[in-house]
């Protein structure tokens, strides 16, 4: 199963829809679908298997 999640731009702070493997774990880096800016996400699982996610500005 694959997993979406709503995450808000860190920069303009508009909603999007993020793509997250199932398999997905850790620190990655993703740009913005309507700014373009680079993001640093962070996923991890909750017990249940759904995934966690925070988005920041990437340095």
């Amino acid at each position: 199963m694959d997993d979406t999640v709503q995450v808000q731009c860190p920069y303009c702070f508009e909603l999007v829809e993020l793509y997250i493997d199932p398999q997905q774990r850790g620190e990655m880096v993703q740009d913005c679908d309507v700014c373009c800016r680079p993001w640093r996400v962070l996923v991890s699982r909750r017990r249940d298997g759904s995934p966690a996610v925070v988005v920041d500005r990437a340095q």
